[in-house]
């Protein structure tokens, strides 16, 4: 490893030892770019990589709002900036109990990279709450948004950050955030969020965006190995958008998806996920807030309590649910069972434990930085419709994803290719979202 590499993970390692997520992807992105870095002694001179780890920004605030009952709760609310090089701050708001800082510093710096790879004009940030929209009514989610907005807003805007959705905040969330802006505001300014609603500027399948880009860039990766998803049957975890988008293209692609799971658990159905179940799922979901088990019991599948779906045979495993969701044994278990490829949905769905156990089987592994950026993608794609003042056709804006899918697949494997010819995905990823950022910081001078 670079010795200027080394230096700057253990100076994060020993300054945010309390943030194990924000250090665990500095050390997994920072450890592959060695040979760049090294080719690059300026670099050093400017202490670039010591600022490209920390936030632009930090943005940390209260969130007071009222209950039902009238009862008066506080939540913490925040906004990492991480990176604008490139362009306004983009990346989502998550709204979860495990929302802390080193996970927003995680996203944030995560965000920073796979919005490079995109070739969109946007910075890399991340924000959100403890909150758990989980089990509120639709006026307490209201009041809390109306409330976090309160203050977020003087930090965000068109061309300055520009949020979006994420875990816990879906399209309801998204127009209770943008209805609280437009009042504090006083203006129209509708390309401040994106996965809004089509009545006031959203983008077509934007909601399916990150997971019909994970299939398109896995349909890049087998096509690049001669092969193709027709007939593969694969393990999918996650019960929200992206699960979605996932099951829906890989059920047109002639894949086979045979499981998702949800807080509660797994299912698997060795029928297959079909375009039938997938509507009675999103009801499910959207509608009566239920849970997986109900997809079992209606379905007759097997359910299994408190458990994730990687114990069960399948030829292609798509993680599309939350951070380190696939540990050393369960990667272990995939490539016992003969899974040929892990595309990630999520952001870091798998542990370094985990990412060395795939490289080492020498299985198609794409890293979420890459092969999820379908979402911010065609968050950026919504942007420029808003500043259009146009809305795009779903066919034109699929075909857009698709081919930028495709071209972040080819710049992975322009970077990544090893001798022996195996392509290591996260090496290519890194690569690629980093040189974008470092020319762009290096031309601007010390900031």
């Amino acid at each position: 490893m670079s010795k200027y590499v080394e230096r700057v993970i253990e100076d994060v390692k020993t300054k945010y030892a309390n943030e194990p997520e924000f250090c665990q992807t500095v050390e997994e992105v920072l450890s592959s770019l060695g040979p760049v870095v090294d080719a690059h002694p300026e670099y050093e001179k400017v202490a670039l990589l010591e600022r490209m780890v920390i936030p632009e920004r930090v943005i940390e605030f209260r969130v007071p709002w009222e209950d039902d009952n009238g009862n008066i709760h506080v939540n913490t609310g925040y906004r990492v900036q991480f990176n604008g090089a490139i362009g306004p701050y983009k990346g989502g708001l998550r709204f979860a109990p495990s929302v802390n800082l080193s996970i927003m510093k995680f996203l944030g710096f995560e965000q920073t990279f796979k919005d490079s790879l995109t070739t969109l004009p946007i910075g890399g940030a991340k924000g959100g709450s403890d909150f758990d929209p989980n089990g509120k009514s639709d006026r307490e989610v209201m009041r809390f948004c109306q409330a976090f907005m309160t203050e977020l807003y003087r930090h965000i805007g068109p061309d300055v950050d520009v949020p979006a959705g994420d875990l816990g905040v879906g399209g309801r969330e998204i127009g209770y955030l943008f209805g609280q802006y437009r009042k504090l505001r006083g203006a129209y300014e509708n390309g401040v969020l994106t996965g809004k609603a089509r009545s006031f500027g959203g983008s077509l399948i934007r909601p399916e965006a990150t997971g019909f880009g994970a299939v398109y860039y896995l349909e890049s990766v087998m096509k690049h190995e001669h092969d193709t998803l027709e007939g593969k049957t694969v393990a999918v975890a996650g019960f929200g958008n992206v699960a979605w988008g996932v099951v829906q293209k890989l059920s047109e692609l002639g894949a086979k998806p045979v499981t998702l799971s949800g807080p509660d658990g797994y299912i698997y159905d060795p029928d297959g996920i079909d375009r039938e179940k997938l509507d009675y799922i999103m009801e499910l979901k959207n509608l009566y807030r239920g849970r997986i088990r109900e997809y079992a019991e209606k379905y007759g599948c097997k359910y299994v309590a408190g458990a994730r779906p990687w114990g069960e045979k399948a030829d292609i495993a798509l993680p599309s649910a939350t951070q380190n969701e696939i540990n050393g044994d369960q990667a272990r278990q995939l490539v016992a069972n003969g899974v040929m490829a892990v595309s990630e949905g999520a952001n870091m769905p798998s542990t370094p434990e985990a990412i060395r156990v795939f490289q080492e089987a020498k299985i198609l592994y794409a890293p979420g930085k890459a092969a999820n950026a379908g979402g911010v993608s065609v968050s950026g794609l919504e942007m420029s419709q808003n500043s259009e003042r146009l809305s795009w056709t779903s066919e034109e804006v699929d075909a857009r994803l698709h081919a930028i899918m495709e071209n972040i697949h080819q710049n992975c494997v322009k970077y990544g290719t090893e001798a022996d010819g195996y392509v290591n995905y996260v090496k290519g990823a890194n690569i690629a979202g980093f040189m974008k950022v470092a020319k762009a910081m290096m031309a601007q001078g010390i900031v």
